[in-house]
């Protein structure tokens, strides 16, 4: 088997951002469903937590995400995914986030 078959036998198809979305990193939990995360962009938002994610999907510190920043307060956003410390590795090792 080659090497390139070998590392992507492991590759898994994740979820890409849309063109209203970016990649970012929780850098701070604030409570009261929201998150402070440090985009792609380079800006800092305040980002949160929509109800259809609460309790269900658990958002730790250093998580990897894709935030929708808002278009009428572009420091703040919308969480849409968070991807498993997995999928995160891959995005990476791809070179997609940093």
């Amino acid at each position: 088997m080659a090497k390139n078959d070998n590392e992507n036998q492991g590759r898994r198809d994740l979820r890409m951002p849309d063109e209203d979305e970016v990649f970012a990193v929780v850098t701070n939990m604030l409570g009261a469903n929201r998150v402070e995360v440090r985009c792609a962009d380079g800006v800092e938002r305040t980002a949160r937590i929509p109800g259809r994610m609460q309790k269900r999907i658990w958002i730790r510190e250093d998580d990897v995400v894709l935030v929708e920043p808002w278009d009428w307060q572009d420091e703040k956003g919308d969480i849409t995914w968070r991807y498993e410390k997995s999928e995160a590795d891959q995005l990476r090792d791809e070179g997609h986030i940093q």
